[in-house]
């Protein structure tokens, strides 16, 4: 894992817009300014404000209910925004059409379901629909995309297997094979360590580190906040809908964020190696 980007520390200056660039002048791959969404009745994204360098990984953290899921499904305009911007690769995905938005930004969504039947190269094809139209039918370059794909996420072997016959583990890494088809700077991930073992849970991590190496921007939500501590760059902790501390994993997460959000006593330790925070949370 590379060094965690710069940052103003772990708790938001709330109230600041988002520069296009981050501290050190290299680009911004997500820059939320002001974002705010409800459900009838209920606000769940609560003005946010956020910057994601490309090529780096966040992670978002918190409770149920918080608004994490809700914040993705806002940037990738599947939930409407009440106010704010999102800007993905310098694009305002808000002004474009549907199609260009989903060349700029992909979402794997949690539990995501397979057509019946679907074999796993049929599956990853459909990354390439944002990429077709009337006067762009599939090309060699979509059928590139696939293969390269499926090569990145070790599933080659499996093209021609039915995605409902897999394991969890080779499901997950399907998705994640569609999602790298889309071809976008931009990856969004809800729960991909969702119902897998330790193991399963190690590889796709180690996947998602892969993607941004390669210059992606990749924002997902986890519920384990030791993963999330040891395989991102950046730290997003929320809680009713407002983002209560972002910053390097080693420098948000402690006993008072664990508190704060969680409600939950803990002590914090310092894995052997790369010194990233484990949380260890302390009998009630």
């Amino acid at each position: 894992m590379g060094p965690a980007p710069p940052g103003p520390g772990p708790h938001l200056r709330k109230g600041v817009t988002a520069p296009m660039t981050t501290t050190t002048g290299s680009p911004a791959g997500l820059v939320i300014s002001g974002l705010r969404a409800s459900y009838p009745g209920r606000p769940v994204v609560r003005d946010v404000d956020l910057t994601v360098p490309a090529g780096k990984v966040a992670a978002i953290v918190g409770p149920n209910g918080c608004g994490k899921s809700t914040l993705l499904r806002t940037i990738a305009r599947l939930h409407p925004a009440e106010a704010g911007t999102v800007r993905a690769a310098g694009a305002d995905l808000w002004a474009l059409d549907r199609r260009r938005a989903a060349r700029l930004v992909a979402l794997l969504p949690q539990s995501p379901r397979a057509p019946e039947a679907v074999t796993v190269a049929g599956l990853v094809r459909y990354g390439r629909h944002p990429h077709q139209g009337l006067l762009r039918q599939w090309s060699r370059a979509d059928e590139e995309a696939v293969r390269a794909a499926l090569a990145a996420t070790g599933t080659l072997d499996l093209a021609g297997e039915r995605v409902d016959r897999l394991s969890g583990g080779q499901r997950q890494r399907c998705w994640l094979a569609m999602v790298l088809a889309q071809d976008t700077p931009l990856v969004l991930l809800d729960e991909p360590t969702s119902a897998l073992d330790p193991g399963h849970v190690v590889d796709v991590l180690r996947l998602v580190r892969e993607v941004a190496a390669a210059g992606r921007t990749v924002v997902m939500v986890l519920h384990d906040l030791s993963a999330a501590a040891r395989s991102a760059d950046l730290l997003i902790a929320m809680k009713d809908g407002r983002v209560v501390a972002e910053g390097a994993p080693s420098a948000v997460v402690d006993e008072a964020l664990v508190k704060e959000v969680y409600g939950l006593d803990a002590d914090i330790l310092r894995a052997p190696g790369d010194g990233a925070p484990v949380v260890v949370p302390r009998a009630r």
